[in-house]
Parts: structure tokens; sequence; C-alpha cells
């Protein structure tokens, strides 16, 4: 084949072509190598790490970007020495508590190193600790904030006085003896499923095809939304057990600190939140904000559709009596299915709709009546809804 002179330079003589086929197969095959040598180390790291902790005299916690608390693990030599998942929302500083939230708050808003923090701690098993927190901000590979991970050395313990506990009918009774076996017998198995699709995932991921991982993700999806419910009945569950400690809670400073949490959790959204100030009660102050939590939580998702979105909270002044109100405008619901409102796991609305695990309603109706008090709601579908509620002796 004769070729014209101004191309017989671009041509590739064949053995050449060959010698850079053969650089670029031994090149990927180095790349490939390199990725397994990696994913084992990776492996080794953790195996490492878990046994570093096992090591540790302390205990030892995590939270999220949002302070949440999501990890807790006891001292080297106890028990249960592995990670547990706290309640479901738990914050970092209603578990941890220390003499002035605010400093608390402004340190750990501040991503600040947090440093022999003296504390009182509820631990699990019933015991009321004095200690040391310390904790370390922890950052992605964006150098974003990514939440903590810290130490509690804990200094005193002295098991929590037994106390009177209120009636409850036999239902009632049945109903959390019920929750509380489901929950522990349900972990162990949805751990497993959980594990090992992880494993899958990471391991032979990058065998399968783009819907081979998408049906790892929907179970391990699937998993994570059963670990939440699994935690939300626990919480309720536990609501009836946790002592009852009345004092003086400024209601209006809870409501603005749940509001400032929720705006710094959705950046985006604009929302009007209307608080009554100055409003004093007797009560539990960590019951009554997962109350309020709840509560206006529920009230910044359904106004998520609004186009003016508006939560108000303080008293009703049109009831007898001393009655509080939170309100909205957003979605509502139909009267008609109220009675189903504060039972457990039961919404008005689809998960796809408005996300919830059905939980918090039946947690606030729990919480309210332990004070000696009560909560009804009011509502019109897409006018909004505002929910009532009373707490005895204020």
């Amino acid at each position: 084949m004769h070729v014209p002179p101004q191309y017989s330079a671009m041509l590739i003589p064949q053995s050449v072509a060959w010698g850079m086929a053969a650089i670029i197969m031994a090149l990927f095959a180095w790349l490939l190598s390199r990725q397994r040598r990696l994913a084992g180390e990776l492996r080794d790291a953790r195996i490492h790490a878990r046994a570093l902790g096992d090591l540790f005299d302390v205990w030892q916690w995590r939270s999220d970007a949002d302070h949440h608390l999501t990890q807790l693990r006891p001292p080297n030599g106890t028990p249960a020495g592995a990670w547990t998942v706290p309640p479901a929302g738990e914050l970092l500083w209603t578990r941890f508590r220390a003499g002035d939230e605010a400093a608390v708050r402004a340190c750990v808003g501040a991503h600040s190193p947090v440093s022999d923090l003296p504390v009182q701690v509820q631990l699990p098993g019933g015991k009321l600790a004095h200690g040391q927190l310390r904790g370390i901000a922890l950052h992605d590979g964006e150098g974003r904030f990514a939440g903590y991970h810290g130490t509690l050395r804990v200094l005193s313990a002295t098991p929590v006085p037994p106390r009177p506990v209120p009636a409850a009918t036999h239902a009632d009774s049945e109903s959390e003896s019920f929750s509380y076996t489901v929950s522990h017998d349900l972990r162990a198995p949805i751990r497993v499923v959980e594990g090992f699709t992880k494993i899958l995932k990471e391991d032979y991921g990058r065998l399968l095809d783009r819907i081979g991982n998408d049906h790892l993700d929907r179970v391990l999806g699937a998993a994570a939304r059963m670990n939440c419910m699994i935690d939300a009945l626990l919480a309720l569950s536990q609501l009836s057990t946790q002592p009852l400690a009345r004092q003086p809670v400024h209601l209006s400073q809870l409501a603005a600190y749940i509001a400032d949490d929720l705006r710094r959790q959705s950046p985006e959204r604009r929302v009007a939140v209307h608080i009554e100030p100055e409003i004093h009660v007797q009560g539990d102050p960590t019951l009554l904000r997962v109350a309020l939590e709840n509560l206006l939580g529920n009230a910044w998702k359904y106004t998520a559709k609004s186009r003016d979105p508006q939560i108000w909270f303080g008293r009703d002044v049109q009831q007898t009596g001393c009655v509080f109100a939170v309100r909205d405008n957003g979605a509502g619901f139909d009267m008609r299915f109220a009675d189903r409102l504060f039972g457990v796991f039961q919404r008005l609305h689809s998960a796809t709709e408005f996300q919830g695990t059905g939980i918090g309603l039946a947690s606030v109706r729990r919480i309210v009546r332990r004070h000696g008090g009560d909560i009804w709601a009011e509502s019109e579908v897409d006018r909004g809804a505002t929910f009532r509620f009373t707490l005895g002796e204020t």
C-alpha cells in the first residue's frame, strides 16, 4: 500500500502499538492490585481500631453534624462492650448535662474541642454518673464538619433511687413489655442483614452493575428505616420508666432552641416561627424537650409545601385553664381520622409524602399524661393543624 509522504510520519509501527497496549494492561493490572491492597489495608485498619477501642477504660461516644448522639460504647470489661445506638434524635447536651447548657451548645456549635467538661449523665443500667467529657470535631474529605468523637470518664456513679410508679392499665403494661421485647429481638437479625449487605457492597460492589448496586442500596435503606423504627419504639417504651424530675422549666427558651436546631438542619427553608416569650412551667425538662421537639418538628415538616410557612407556640387564651398550643399552616389532616393520630406507627400521610416513624405523637401523649395533662388536635386538610396540651399543675 502506498502511503503519501505527508501521512507516513503519522503511522505507528505495529510493534510499537503492541508495546503500548502491553504497558496499558500492565498499568491496569497494577492499579487493580493496588486497589485490592488498599481495601485489605482498610479492613485491617478497621479491625485494629476496634481492637484499640477494646482497651479504653472510658465511655466512648460519637455524634453527627447536627449534634445528635449516634453511638455510645461502655468501657473495656463491661458486659456490653460494643457500640450501641442511643434513642433516635437524642441531642448531645440532652444525654450529657452540664451546669450551663448554653455554654455547651456554644462550644459544639463552634466545633471547638471539648476538654474535661464536668457533666452529669444517666448511664444505661440505671446509674446516675458524674464525669468529665472530652471530644474533638471530625471533618469529612471535603473539610465539612461531620460531628464529634469523644470520651466520658466516670468519676462517680450511684444507682438512681427508686420512685413510685404511676398506676398503668393492663393494656399499657402489656404494650410496653411487647415493644421492649420485640425491639431487642428484632435488632440482632437486622444487624446481620445490614452487616453482610455492607460487606457485599464493599468487597463485590465493583463486580455488580448499576441495578445490582441499587438493590444493595435498597436493602441498606430498608435496614436503616427498620433501625429507626426500633429506636423510636424503645424510646417510647422508656418514656414510662424514665424518672420524672419536676423542676422549673422555661418552655419558651426550649422552643427557641428547638427552632434554631430545625433551621440548622434545613438552612434552605425560610419558616417564620413565632414563640410567646416567658412561658414557665413545672415539669421534667428532658421529657418536655422531647415533647416540644416532636410537636415543633411535625409543624416544621408538614409546612414544607406551604408558600408562606408559619409556626406558632404559646398559650391558648381562648381555652379554659392553662392550655398551650403549637399551630401551623401546613398540610393538616382529616379530622375523621383524628382518633388514629396518637397511636403507635399510625400515620395520616404516606411515608413518600412526609417522612417519619409514626411514634412522635404517641411519645408526646405519654409525656403529657405523665405530667398529669392531656393533648388533643384540631385540623383541616391544607389549612394547617393545632395541637393543644396541658401539663397538670404548672
